[in-house]
């Protein structure tokens, strides 16, 4: 627009946009959100996770080749992990007896070394010493989460979905050990469900969320709700990732990221039907419904060992900072799945940096990010960044 004085000739100038208020919070650049330009060679960089050590080998009569649907959180000083205990798929006397589906569970002071320690719950071949930690409805995809709702009562202070008759089954606990069903019937029912599908509190927004699995045009897709009292949920929307592929998702593990837990992330499993195998991808969402889709593998084929077998190569939901290392979370991701192979499966750890999922990057040719206008309270704006000497 050309302005003179208080005449206009053209078009009127678009008003500018508000600022964004970041108030204290953490930024993160997983998405473009933040960003009001990108100029030169500067461009929004995936990072990927670097492998560690192998945490778990399901190498018990109970568990098999087939243990997968891993969730892990941390819980005080004691981490937690819980998986499916299935028979290998070439232990053709199991397989005649149609050995049942179980919910084993590993516990952990530092999340490296991990014990499987003798519950006495649930007997299998006449004894009661395993680590078998739910042994009824829902243990093909037995998920848990500690509750931070500061309203939930002691006796639902950790709690679970896993797939039943009807739907999804909700579940409690008052000790992460020993668990019942909320409720007689399922509390999600739009969906299908046979897949890793989980639910957490969101205190930001003060309500429940879940995510699980739904077919859509005969893809595998996902989809999410909310409810207040972890029993009523909805309306339910599927999810939205604009200009991404359309591929199939297998898992989802969503969680709000616990240093900017405005930010949902997100490590879905893509699964390939024509070779049957899973890698896990990243996708990030400032509302739970739209997400940032990234389409490079997270943790390719050919990462350490044993993931280009069929649904070798899934990530476990959960997201945990070891002891005395501020510096790195880690994650955790299934391999050697033993559909076809065996005898058992495993899960290795891999560290990201802190808050480095996604950076914007440039090469010495140079680049530059402009953000969009904000304001924050406080008196100092701290940014992380890198460069060589020259930058």
């Amino acid at each position: 627009a050309l302005v003179c004085g208080t005449s206009q000739i053209g078009t009127a100038a678009e008003p500018k946009p508000e600022p964004i208020a970041i108030g204290s919070r953490l930024e993160l650049f997983v998405d473009e959100q933040m960003i009001e330009s990108l100029s030169g060679d500067a461009k929004l960089y995936l990072h990927k996770p670097e492998p560690r050590e192998v945490v778990l080998v399901t190498d018990e009569p109970w568990e098999g080749s087939t243990c997968a649907y891993n969730n892990v959180f941390q819980d005080g000083d004691l981490f937690r992990l819980y998986y499916r205990g299935a028979y290998s798929y070439d232990d053709k006397q199991a397989i005649k007896q149609r050995r049942r589906e179980i919910t084993c569970y590993i516990e952990s002071k530092d999340g490296i070394h991990w014990t499987k320690p003798d519950l006495g719950l649930f007997e299998y071949q006449g004894s009661k010493e395993n680590n078998i930690v739910w042994d009824g409805p829902g243990t093909h995809n037995f998920t848990s989460f500690k509750d931070a709702n500061p309203d939930a009562p002691d006796e639902a202070r950790y709690k679970a979905l896993g797939r039943g008759r009807g739907g999804l089954l909700a579940f409690k606990s008052p000790d992460a050990i020993h668990w019942s069903l909320m409720a007689d019937k399922a509390v999600i029912t739009h969906g299908a469900f046979d897949s890793q599908n989980l639910a957490f509190w969101d205190s930001v927004r003060g309500e429940y969320r879940a995510y699980w699995r739904i077919f859509k045009s005969g893809v595998r897709d996902i989809r999410t709700a909310t409810s207040k009292d972890f029993i009523n949920w909805g309306p339910w929307t599927d999810l939205d990732y604009g200009n991404a592929p359309k591929e199939h998702l297998y898992t989802n593990a969503i969680l709000p990221y616990e240093r900017a837990p405005h930010i949902f992330i997100g490590f879905p499993a893509r699964f390939l039907p024509k070779t049957q195998q899973v890698e896990p991808i990243f996708m990030a969402s400032r509302d739970g419904h739209t997400f940032r889709r990234w389409t490079e593998a997270l943790i390719p084929l050919d990462a350490p060992k044993d993931r280009a077998g069929n649904r070798s190569n899934y990530m476990a939901w959960g997201l945990v900072q070891l002891p005395d290392n501020d510096r790195e979370y880690s994650v955790y991701a299934s391999e050697a799945y033993g559909k076809y192979g065996g005898p058992y499966s495993r899960v290795r750890r891999f560290t990201y940096r802190v808050d480095g999922f996604v950076s914007v990057r440039a090469s010495g040719e140079g680049g530059e990010v402009v953000t969009k206008p904000l304001t924050f309270s406080g008196n100092k704006l701290a940014i992380n960044f890198a460069t060589s000497a020259q930058g």
